[in-house]
């Protein structure tokens, strides 16, 4: 009999998701207007140690909507990773600003905050801190160079909601905060995102570009362009009752990290993620892999296998300066970033969705074994 597929992400819809969302059906409140969509932003906000939430339609649009709120515009720089996903970079390129990259760290994934200061120039505007995979970003480093060059920080924390850094939750840091709601992270809401932020203003000037930057009191008059990116009432019910299990979503993604590190340790030798640093204890958002340099097998060939065994994987991000995208508009030249270069080459990330079943680790653990020691595939 053939193994019933494992996917890379299974979400966890254990709450009051049903409640909440036949209530909203029930009132007739299905749009942006209704009553959960302040329910939902007020409670993550609180979470995230912030004045303001800006519930948003994506975590792209709440990058967009970030980049937009801070007047980024042509002539100036943003600081940020070269290894992340395309959303992250959108709205520089659209706004006539030009990225400039730093490499990741080869031990966390995360963007290598020595690498900034040489980076910054008069034009550096803002600094893009992303959080990636499990682990946060060095962001003692990156606050104090914005505070010391008065630059902007803009910190993605889709993969790090619950996350601490140094006492800190993550989605505090910085002028605005991004997350994301997809299905895969720690809280869903099917598609959505928000923007975060203390400042008032700020928070204004997201909330305007949003909803299509309508005038105060005229409704049909603009000055500036904006977005139609609300959040509906239907998927702010879903959201509430995920952020009301937040903690025990960060705890059961824990459990299957450390699960996947026990089984895993020393029977090959891939790089394994990072239990902790001296800043933060690993979330494991995703169980991450890296390939050594001393097989030859490619990712390619280890997902294929994988997925002969009914076992899901997904490769890490591709490099921003080789997006064939950029490229064929002659975009980042002979950029080279090695590390995160190599992650894009030898790394990838197997079944760890909330969802996951304790047996289904062991048999996602036991397939990557049998596929990473078959000398046949070699």
């Amino acid at each position: 009999m053939k193994n019933k597929y494992i996917p890379v992400n299974t979400p966890l819809l254990e709450g009051n998701e049903l409640k909440y969302i036949t209530e909203a059906i029930e009132s007739g409140w299905v749009s942006s207007e209704g009553p959960f969509v302040n329910k939902f932003e007020n409670i993550v906000a609180e979470k995230a140690g912030r004045e303001h939430g800006i519930a948003v339609s994506s975590g792209t649009a709440a990058i967009d909507i970030a980049v937009a709120a801070l007047k980024i515009e042509k002539g100036d720089e943003v600081i940020m990773p070269t290894h992340t996903i395309i959303s992250c970079i959108l709205q520089v390129i659209r706004s006539g600003a030009t990225p400039v990259f730093v490499d990741s760290n080869q031990l966390t994934w995360n963007m290598d905050v020595n690498q900034i200061e040489d980076k910054i120039t008069h034009r550096t505007k803002a600094i893009m801190a992303i959080h990636l995979y499990g682990l946060p970003a060095e962001m003692d480093s990156i606050m104090f160079l914005a505070k010391k060059y008065g630059l902007f920080v803009i910190e993605d924390a889709s993969q790090m909601m619950g996350q601490i850094y140094n006492g800190k939750p993550c989605g505090s840091f910085g002028d605005i905060s991004t997350t994301s709601f997809y299905p895969n992270k720690f809280i869903t809401t099917g598609e959505g995102g928000m923007c975060l932020t203390d400042n008032n203003d700020l928070a204004n000037r997201c909330k305007s570009l949003r909803n299509l930057c309508f005038q105060p009191g005229k409704r049909f008059i603009h000055d500036e362009l904006g977005w139609n990116y609300r959040m509906t009432n239907l998927q702010a019910a879903i959201g509430l009752a995920q952020v009301k299990r937040l903690e025990y979503h960060v705890k059961r993604k824990r459990a299957i990290g450390k699960k996947y590190l026990k089984l895993l340790d020393a029977k090959t030798s891939l790089q394994l993620p990072l239990n902790r640093t001296a800043y933060a204890e690993n979330i494991f958002w995703v169980f991450g892999v890296l390939l050594p340099d001393n097989i030859s097998l490619s990712t390619d060939i280890v997902m294929t296998e994988l997925s002969k065994k009914g076992i899901g994987a997904r490769p890490f991000f591709y490099p921003l300066h080789r997006q064939p995208v950029f490229t064929n508009l002659g975009m980042f030249g002979d950029e080279t970033y090695p590390v995160a270069e190599k992650l894009a080459s030898k790394g990838f990330y197997i079944p760890s969705g909330l969802g996951l079943k304790d047996s289904e680790i062991e048999t996602c653990a036991t397939g990557l074994v049998d596929v990473i020691n078959n000398s046949d595939l070699t």
